[in-house]
């Protein structure tokens, strides 16, 4: 409450208050739990993890396709290998950490904020290069695209 007996609503700033990292801490436990279950179980096995809907209905591979076991070969040190099952995981994986160290940096100043936000030309640019790579891996001279 504030001096003239009326609630305060700011955000809190500084660095106190454990609420402030729940976020990036939630974030930090599920990718470090994915990349543990990825890298203990292998997904190249059939079924491993189910299968892809796209690819089981229309026999095409989608953008995701192979980045399962594009994440089993990056836990495993593997980087062409990884890039040969989805090339789009490694930069992926590079922006999103990239993205989460800046996130912690900004709650350790004191500042409110999502982890990433794509703006309307961020984002049209990324789902067009992503429709670009699943037509041209789908096709006889981007097969070196489909998952490896």
């Amino acid at each position: 409450m504030s001096t003239t007996g009326e609630l305060d609503t700011a955000a809190p700033t500084g660095r106190a208050g454990p609420r402030r990292w729940a976020g990036p801490v939630a974030v930090a436990a599920a990718a470090l739990a994915g990349a543990t279950l990825l890298y203990v179980r292998d997904p190249h096995r059939p079924g491993a993890y189910g299968l892809c809907p796209f690819q089981a209905l229309t026999g095409l591979w989608c953008p995701g396709c192979g980045g399962l076991r594009a994440v089993h070969h990056l836990t495993h040190g593997d980087v062409v290998a990884s890039l040969s099952s989805n090339v789009f995981v490694l930069p992926l994986v590079l922006v999103l950490a990239v993205a989460w160290v800046r996130w912690v940096g900004k709650r350790w100043r004191g500042e409110n904020g999502r982890m990433i936000v794509l703006g309307p030309v961020a984002t049209a640019v990324v789902l067009g290069a992503l429709a670009v790579f699943t037509v041209v891996r789908n096709t006889p001279w981007g097969s070196v695209l489909a998952p490896g």
